[in-house]
């Protein structure tokens, strides 16, 4: 397979176009969708027809009094999810509407002048927290984009702005709030950077310097309390945005791969490159790919042979030739990026597409790919693959790929099972202030090893009584038990 790309969904606050209701949207979208995507009819094999019937009956109804784009994404968004969770969405085309309502930084700022302020001054505030000997969610915290202060206020906390952007943020407005319940439950209503509110059940301290609210993560600057070692190079590890390797222990080594995004691939392939006298001496290989949602297969190829013991199978795809779909491999041939092999391969593929519109198609003319390797390194003996509920598209490929291997085993939680109907394509609207993913490709394991929406199961299930930071530990613990 050639590069694939996960979809990471967000939703802006402009209006529509003059020229496109909700509606029109949506009969452009079902349209698209119903000619064009790889799942459309095994989605319907599975559902069956009435069962769509009465879910357009029902959204044509929802749709109809919408005069927002950001309602009608969401909406739109809604109307998808009958046919699968992953390798599918509508976002809204920022730079598009953008450029037609002509929202200049200030024009932006305006919009949430209004926006509700918590006024207290910076210097009373930090007064107020320099006192504090408690651990709880109240001082001042830090992302890469702001600086919070955090404050009590009855029964819930409440993190506002010290320092931000000045165009979508200004100093004092609210980002959050977290409150508690009587019986010690907490829900957090945080603001995006476009101000549309996500709601969080799952809030935490980690340790004493983190604040987790789903997947957003502060780290606290004041007051000072002691600094934990394995917290610290816990949150290295998953904040981490490009690939990176460390020595864990005299036996143990750890990679940690956070994205297999394309443009990943060359630092990849670089740190492999540049560690590989270590890979092949140490006799733990851990490799992190939590919270890895995807990517292109290309990305993973170079960690292979570290974990090769025996051939290994891959099962193929076909892809949905349509007209639209194909037009992809025009893009490919003209991709800077692409090796001139690369795109050979998609010259060829597209001739052979063209030939049969209308059908699904094999380009590689078999079903599956069997990986053979001259080399195999006694080091690494064992390897641990870490994983959890975040690891989908192609992180998930990369594991049945590497979990034929004898030395590997899979430790965390299942994974989120968005496989099986994948390759992504972007389509905009005629008004072009929406943006459509959809799949183009469909794996040959179906239906008799089916991943979507059950995922890849670990070997060994980390449970909930080990935190998150303390994963690695337990891995090597188990490792070292060899």
């Amino acid at each position: 397979m050639k590069p694939v790309f996960l979809l990471f969904f967000f939703i802006s606050f402009f209006t529509f176009s003059q020229n496109c209701s909700c509606e029109d949207n949506y009969n452009w979208l079902k349209k698209t969708f119903e000619e064009n995507d790889a799942g459309f009819i095994y989605a319907l094999e599975q559902k069956g027809k009435d069962l769509y019937a009465n879910h357009n009956k029902k959204f044509r109804a929802k749709i109809k009094p919408i005069k927002t784009i950001k309602e009608c994404s969401a909406v739109l968004n809604n109307w998808l999810r009958f046919f699968r969770s992953g390798h599918i969405g509508v976002r809204i085309n920022n730079q598009q509407n953008k450029a037609q309502n002509g929202s200049s930084d200030a024009e932006i700022s305006d919009q949430f002048k209004g926006w509700e302020k918590y006024n207290i001054e910076e210097k009373e505030f930090e007064h107020y927290i320099s006192k504090l000997r408690n651990i709880t969610y109240e001082g001042i915290w830090e992302s890469k984009a702001y600086k919070i202060g955090v404050i009590k206020t009855k029964n819930e906390y409440i993190g506002f702005i010290l320092e931000a952007d000045g165009v979508y943020w200004k100093k004092n407005q609210i980002k959050f709030r977290i409150k508690v319940s009587e019986n010690d439950q907490k829900e957090a209503v945080y603001f995006m950077k476009d101000h549309s509110a996500r709601t969080f059940k799952d809030v935490k301290l980690v340790g004493k310097n983190y604040l987790q609210m789903g997947f957003i993560v502060l780290k606290r600057l004041k007051p000072h309390f002691e600094v934990d070692k394995t917290i610290e190079e816990h949150f290295e590890l998953i904040k981490a945005r490009s690939p990176m390797i460390k020595e864990v222990s005299e036996n143990t080594i750890l990679l940690r791969i956070p994205s297999f995004s394309y443009s990943n691939k060359k630092y990849i392939d670089s740190l492999i490159m540049a560690n590989h006298n270590q890979l092949i001496r140490k006799k733990n290989l851990i490799i992190d790919v939590r919270n890895n949602g995807g990517g292109s297969d290309a990305s993973y190829k170079k960690i292979i042979p570290y974990l090769y013991t025996n051939p290994i199978r891959t099962v193929g795809v076909k892809l949905l030739s349509t007209p639209l779909n194909n037009n992809r491999m025009k893009k490919f041939m003209k991709d800077p990026d692409w090796s001139a092999e690369e795109k050979k391969w998609a010259k060829k593929g597209l001739e052979k597409l063209n030939k049969h519109m209308g059908e699904f198609v094999n380009l590689d003319g078999t079903i599956i790919d069997i990986t053979k390797m001259d080399t195999i390194y006694p080091y690494p003996k064992n390897v641990a693959i870490v994983i959890n509920k975040n690891n989908g598209s192609t992180t998930e490929q990369f594991l049945l790929a590497a979990k034929q291997s004898k030395k590997v085993k899979l430790f965390g939680t299942t994974t989120t099972g968005v496989l099986d109907i994948s390759n992504m394509n972007f389509v905009d609207s005629p008004c072009k202030d929406l943006q459509l993913g959809y799949s183009l490709s469909k794996s040959m394991r179906i239906p008799e090893m089916t991943i979507d929406n059950k995922g890849i199961q670990p070997d060994y299930y980390i449970d909930k009584s080990i935190p998150d930071y303390q994963w690695i530990k337990y891995v090597e613990k188990i490792l070292k038990e060899d």
